[in-house]
């Protein structure tokens, strides 16, 4: 698998708390320059990253990021100014406290209603696998599934810990048709990259893009 290949399916991504304009268009710049799948930023960056990159550039935001348990209507709020803003693709984080509690179809209505507001563009679904266990993961591929979600993510980047070969076989074997798969968190060699897509994922998350174009 060449870089480019590996590349065209990353989220070039920079979440931290406190990243700086220049530091955004650094990474929007390699984001061109590797042909990422888009770049994955902070919804306060969006419309000038939109107004300097223009209408082709792809840009993907977080929502209720990164511990998902604010409430539905701040959710929705901040999904439909993200789009407002030019985003193409929202990364919501789920409600874990709510698949703690056995509230599933609480959490599947919340991705019904993104998804719903979302229309056309894409939503991704994290699920923070790190802290679910085997049965609750099985219970959100169902609730991403049944929802509409277009992908189903493994993980923030700032949980206890990243995506895993056995949990992305597992969301394999429990999504639907038509969900993608996304790995995320500690994805920083081209071998793991490259692992990870080969298993089936179509996205990843990813700081490290540059390691695939300076070995």
């Amino acid at each position: 698998m060449t870089a480019e290949n590996i590349a065209a399916h990353i989220d070039h991504t920079l979440l931290k708390a406190f990243c700086s304009w220049e530091e955004i268009k650094k990474l929007c710049d390699e984001a061109v320059a590797y042909k990422t799948a888009s770049v994955c930023i902070p919804s306060c960056y969006i419309k000038r990253i939109r107004e300097e990159y223009g209408p082709d550039f792809t840009i993907c935001t977080v929502v209720g990021f990164p511990l998902g348990y604010c409430n539905t209507a701040s959710k929705l709020a901040e999904t439909k100014q993200a789009l407002l803003d030019g985003a193409d693709e929202i990364d919501m984080v789920i409600n874990i406290t709510d698949v703690k509690n056995g509230d599933y179809d609480k959490v599947e209505k919340e991705i019904d209603l993104l998804k719903e507001a979302c229309g056309k563009k894409v939503l991704k679904v994290i699920i923070e696998t790190c802290y679910l266990t085997k049965e609750e993961k099985i219970a959100m591929c169902k609730a991403v599934t049944n929802a509409g979600a277009d992908y189903i993510k493994t993980s923030t980047g700032f949980g206890s810990a990243g995506a895993t070969m056995e949990d992305v076989l597992l969301m394999k074997e429990n999504i639907g048709p038509n969900v993608k798969i996304k790995a995320a968190g500690g994805i920083r060699t081209k071998e793991a990259m490259e692992q990870f897509l080969e298993a089936g994922c179509d996205r990843i998350g990813c700081s490290s893009t540059s390691v695939l174009f300076s070995l």
